[in-house]
């Protein structure tokens, strides 16, 4: 969202750490049911989450780790079933999609994928904080 650049420190750590702790089967969960305080309290766990997916891969994109996006992307693709169509989840144990079908928030993050691999522009907006105190009409300044 371009709220810090790529090459912050942070980003690349922030990257790095759901990378390491949240991939699972080559995916990416929510979270890791039972783990403290991420504990849901329902039974069972949850196929990996592929708007989750996408974003990780546009992330790696982002911070300069090419190869591994663009493979990523590729499987994630791959997943789609014979219309083009993507769940909410994937479960990588039965290798089929599960959860809501079709997911809209899975094909927006395929799509913003796409776009920054293919070297298009981000068309998230910049993030402008309004001058309030200057002279200016304060309902001015939030337009």
């Amino acid at each position: 969202m371009r709220f810090l650049p790529w090459d912050d420190p942070r980003v690349a750590g922030t990257v790095g750490a759901i990378d390491r702790d949240l991939r699972a089967d080559g995916f990416v969960l929510r979270y890791r049911p039972g783990a403290g305080s991420s504990d849901d309290g329902l039974p069972g766990g949850e196929g990996a989450f592929l708007a989750c997916s996408f974003w990780l891969a546009d992330a790696l994109h982002g911070i300069g780790r090419h190869d591994e996006a663009t493979e990523l992307f590729d499987r994630l693709v791959a997943l789609a079933n014979d219309v083009g169509l993507l769940a909410e989840e994937y479960d990588p144990g039965r290798r089929q999609q599960v959860g809501n079908t079709p997911q809209a928030f899975s094909h927006l993050a395929l799509i913003n994928a796409a776009r920054h691999l293919s070297g298009a522009r981000s068309a998230a907006p910049t993030l402008r904080m309004p001058r309030v105190g200057r002279g200016r009409d304060h309902k001015a300044a939030m337009r």
